[in-house]
Order: structure tokens, then C-alpha cells, then sequence
């Protein structure tokens, strides 16, 4: 078995890693030298050069596995790999693409004889000691082939992987999963703001929090990540209270809106978000000013 890899983030290596562990053969390229001498001397795991040479050393029906940003740095690999590639080789797609997208590159490839897989990928940092959620989609050919592989990268052969649907359906389900995400972790941050804010009850926050993981409805691994963070609640301190959005919690609520099925926790959770990093800022000084004209009240100098 081999595999090249584009993309050499903090996803994609530890996936090159896993796979080699698994006993994979792995081709791995990043435009970053830096991304590639850091897999230097991992056994099973040969850093080339360019894609001609990821796709100039695999055997037989190629499988290449692009862990890229969605969007035009996703765009120039397949537009740079699509002459090197012939009938029948394999393109998955794990980075967080638009659903439309994957629906509409897999049509094209097909076109070309080349088969398409557009895999939601989940586990983050974690992924390389415990194993990636694999969310697939593509034709059951496509899956069968890329079966193998899915298998080392899972936690279990048996558990943690899943052939969605046809095209778009790996990155749809991994959109949604995205957006429940975000939910989950706003319920989690306000619920020990709320705790916190209460001095006089002298909560240990990261006691309570490591209580709640056992036994608990709404123990989770996101709940395991707060009770670490709030055992060194020391570091607080020095974040600034902004929180990044990715394309994914935007998605899904541009889907809810035109499916029409509500979702207003992840909705709520998104601006949150937006609220965060200071896009509330104009609205909130327009409505200090609004209180002053017709109430009096004092405004606050920033």
C-alpha cells in the first residue's frame, strides 16, 4: 500500500504519520520546506519535492490524499495534478470544502476517469495518538478503494469511519458536524461565565468541571478540554477574548436559511462569534449613544 499526501499542516503530517505507522507507504509534499524537514526520518515517510514526483513514485492506481485549505490553494493543486494523473487514479479531499464544491469537482474528475472523495475529517491535533473521524463521500468504487487507508486513520477499523452518500455528502456531514460544534462549545463557554461570575459561591471551576466528566449529561470532550483549561485558569487571562469563525459555521447557516429549518443555537453561536471579534463594535456605540439622546444616561470613553 502507498499514498501521497499534499499538505503537511498540522492535519496532514500527523495523517502521514499514522498511515506510516500503520504500515503505509507514504509520499508526502508541502511548498513548505520547513513542513517537510519536520517529517524527516519518520519511518515509512519519504518528503519529495513537487506533486510530479508524489505522482512519479506511487505504484499502480494512484491514491492521493490533499489536506489543503479550502478554496484557490485547493483549486491550484488540482489544477497542477489533473495532467499528471491518469484514468482511474484516486483525488480525496480532506480539507473543509463547500459541499457544492466537492459535488462539482467530483463531476468533472469523473469526466476525466478519475475518481473523487470528499472526506470530512475531525480530530484535530489529537487525531495521530486516538484517530480521525472519517465522513466520506463518493461513489461505493471510490470508497472501497480508499477503504484501507480509512481503516489505519480511524480509531478502530470497525468505528469512527462512514461512507455518507454520493459526492458532497463526507463534506456536508462534516459542515454540520462543524456547526454543532460551535453550539456546543458557546453552551460550554457561557455556562462557566455564569459560574464564574458568581464569586461569593467560591466555585473551583476546574474542580466542578472534572466532576461533571464523570456521570454527568453533558460530560463530553469538549467539557474534558475545559476542565483543562480551568485547572490552569491562570492562562485566561492572557487570551484575548476573540474567537475565530471558519467557512463551516457560516455554511451551515446559509443552509439552514435556505432549507428553512431553523437553527438557532448554531445561528446564535455564529454571531457570537462575529460579536467577538469587535463586528458588534459600531452597533454597540450607536446604541450607548441612542440610551444617552433620549434617557440621559452616561456614555463610557473607550
Amino acid at each position: 500500500m502507498d499514498i501521497g499526501i499534499v499538505g503537511l499542516g498540522r492535519m496532514g503530517a500527523n495523517m502521514a504519520r499514522r498511515l506510516a505507522r500503520g504500515g503505509v507507504r507514504v509520499l508526502a509534499y508541502d511548498r513548505s520546506i520547513e513542513a517537510r524537514a519536520a517529517l524527516d526520518g519518520e519511518p515509512g515517510v519519504t518528503c519529495v519535492e513537487g506533486l510530479a514526483a508524489v505522482c512519479a513514485q506511487l505504484e499502480g492506481e494512484r491514491v492521493i490524499l490533499l489536506m489543503l485549505p479550502a478554496g484557490p490553494i485547493t483549486e491550484d493543486a488540482l489544477r497542477e495534478l489533473l495532467p499528471l494523473l491518469s484514468s482511474g487514479d484516486t483525488l480525496v479531499d480532506g480539507g473543509n470544502a463547500f459541499y457544492k464544491d466537492s459535488m462539482r469537482r467530483a463531476m468533472e474528475l469523473s469526466q476525466k476517469g478519475l475518481r473523487y472523495i470528499d472526506a470530512g475529517v475531525s480530530g484535530g491535533v489529537h487525531g495521530l495518538a486516538h484517530g480521525y473521524c472519517l465522513m466520506l463521500g463518493g461513489t461505493p468504487k471510490s470508497i472501497e478503494i480508499f477503504e484501507p487507508y480509512a481503516r489505519i486513520l480511524a480509531p478502530g477499523p470497525e468505528r469512527g469511519w462512514l461512507h455518507c452518500g454520493p459526492a458532497g455528502a463526507g463534506h456536508y456531514a462534516k459542515m454540520i458536524h462543524n456547526g454543532i460544534e460551535y453550539g456546543m462549545m458557546q453552551a460550554l463557554a457561557e455556562g462557566f461565565a455564569l459560574l464564574a461570575a458568581r464569586e461569593d459561591l467560591e466555585f473551583d471551576l476546574g474542580r466542578l468541571a472534572e466532576t461533571w466528566r464523570h456521570g454527568s449529561v453533558v460530560r463530553s470532550w469538549l467539557l474534558d478540554l475545559c476542565a483543562e483549561i480551568l485547572q490552569q485558569d491562570d492562562e485566561l487571562d492572557r487570551i484575548a477574548p476573540a474567537v475565530a469563525d471558519s467557512g463551516e459555521g457560516r455554511w451551515t447557516v446559509q443552509e439552514s436559511v435556505a432549507l428553512g429549518v431553523p437553527a438557532p443555537v448554531i445561528t446564535m453561536a455564529l454571531m457570537a462569534r462575529f460579536s467577538s471579534q469587535g463586528k458588534s463594535d459600531y452597533a454597540r456605540r450607536l446604541l450607548a449613544m441612542m440610551r444617552a439622546k433620549f434617557g440621559g444616561h452616561a456614555t463610557f470613553k473607550a
